[in-house]
């Protein structure tokens, strides 16, 4: 009988990207769901990406200018220590169909846009929650998965890209450094370093002064920088096949990206309001003091959009708009490589933040994501698993003094909903911690104890509350 080739071609990538979306999908013959498991570590990948990345530092240390190049080792070496401190938190996403996608639209860019060919950058996907991508140095680009679950489409996700590239392609980073240098360097600023150093009051005063101007932040490019990069990136974008407007709809979005529409009271109430063990109001009342002197912020819309994750989107979607309306054909397309798998990595992504926190022993933020999701999917198994999860492990360190190594405390850089869900956690005793988990958790035994994870966390209630 003749194997028909094609066919099993199709059957086998239908496979793969149904492998993708590992929950959602209903088991007809046993009536249960199939539950979200994270993406396995490849811990052999990201120990030779360091080893890779490691050269490449060392490498270029040895092409730092001879003058004032301890200054210039310093600076260096605070880049590469903070991108040390990703692979040592394991921030890279390593999942390969997750990883083919984006060299995929990587691909997109850099063959339609010759400048970009043979350059030495790579980009990765960050486990991380926070709404943005980066260029962190020695060809490094992450795109959180915080930030791609929240885009509409391709087109928006390749500007982004793009603008880190341009970042890179520009070497913002590090002329910012070689700024720096120069400046803290010159004759005029050591004369004054001199000066503050043998005056006999107000030094601290005196050098807050001297630095504000020319202070280095590795992490952080200026806002000169960024219209910059907005500008590079819609040149590279509108070269490609995706849309030129994802440059004007991404900004758009990013500019309201931080804001908090969970209503974190209702939602921990209508969660944890057993018959048994019923909601206490005193668990979410606000204690005077733990937001300091910042509890209340007076209405202020520069303080307010210099706190965002994204500053100044309104005005560079002003500075954009025309080079984007120029730029603008028909024929490109929102999406260019997968629907269908950018579908599935975002909601992926909203799940592997949850864990990501957790696994990075930031409880609260883990919480926080889980409790979000469960809005949109209240029955899922490993979102109802994960919050006892949550509960049970802050009843272990809270028992074991530990617990402010695992949580955030609240703050005005905060969104509100989440300072509400950080000072629920503060307010519980011991005793609530382990209640509130079992109660929770006993409300959905009869339909999730095919899961074991679940039968773990539930048993693990059932013996703390008994503690």
């Amino acid at each position: 009988m003749p194997v028909h080739l094609p066919k099993l071609s199709l059957l086998v990538r239908l496979l793969l990207l149904i492998g993708l979306f590992v929950f959602t999908l209903t088991n007809i013959t046993t009536g249960q769901s199939m539950v979200f498991s994270p993406a396995a570590e490849d811990k052999q990948l990201l120990s030779s990406l360091f080893t890779k990345y490691e050269q490449h530092y060392r490498s270029e240390l040895t092409r730092l200018p001879a003058e004032n190049k301890k200054s210039y080792e310093e600076i260096y070496q605070l880049r590469w220590d903070h991108i040390k401190e990703v692979f040592d938190k394991k921030e890279l996403y390593t999942a390969p169909e997750a990883q083919q996608y984006l060299d995929v639209m990587v691909e997109e860019i850099v063959k339609t846009n010759p400048l970009l060919q043979n350059r030495a950058f790579h980009c990765y996907f960050s486990r991380s929650g926070i709404p943005n991508a980066s260029y962190i140095g020695e060809g490094l680009i992450l795109f959180n998965m915080g930030l791609f679950r929240q885009l509409e489409d391709e087109s928006q996700a390749a500007f982004v890209i793009c603008h880190e590239i341009a970042h890179y392609f520009l070497q913002h980073s590090e002329n910012s450094i070689s700024k720096y240098v120069t400046t803290i360097n010159s004759k005029a600023v050591q004369q004054e370093l001199r000066k503050i150093k043998s005056s006999e009051y107000g030094k601290r005063a005196q050098l807050e002064n001297l630095v504000k101007g020319i202070t280095f932040n590795s992490r952080r490019h200026s806002r000169d920088h960024e219209a910059q990069a907005d500008s590079m990136a819609v040149e590279f974008l509108h070269n490609t096949r995706f849309d030129v407007t994802g440059a004007v709809t991404a900004l758009n979005l990013l500019d309201n990206i931080d804001t908090d529409t969970l209503n974190t009271a209702v939602c921990l109430e209508r969660l944890f309001n057993a018959k048994a063990y019923p909601f206490q109001k005193r668990w979410i009342a606000k204690q005077e003091g733990l937001l300091g002197g910042h509890a209340q912020l007076q209405e202020d819309d520069k303080l307010e959009d210099s706190l965002k994750t994204h500053p100044d989107c309104k005005l560079r979607v002003q500075l954009l708009a025309p080079l984007v309306t120029r730029y603008k054909v028909a024929g490109k397309s929102a999406f260019v490589v997968d629907k269908a798998k950018f579908e599935i990595l975002k909601t992926n992504f909203q799940y592997e933040i949850a864990e990501y926190a957790y696994s990075s022993d930031n409880y609260t933020r883990s919480l926080y994501y889980s409790i979000a999701l469960l809005q949109e999917h209240p029955e899922d198994a490993w979102l109802i698993t994960q919050v006892g999860r949550i509960l049970n492990s802050c009843y272990t360190a809270q028992k074991a003094h530990t617990l402010g190594r695992q949580v955030e405390l609240p703050s005005p850089g905060f969104s509100p909903g989440y300072n509400l869900l950080l000072q629920f956690i503060q307010n519980l005793y011991l005793e609530d911690f382990a209640a509130i988990s079992y109660h929770y958790l006993q409300q959905y035994s009869p339909q999730l104890n095919y899961y074991p994870d679940f039968k773990k966390e539930y048993i693990t209630s059932s013996h703390l509350i008994k503690q």
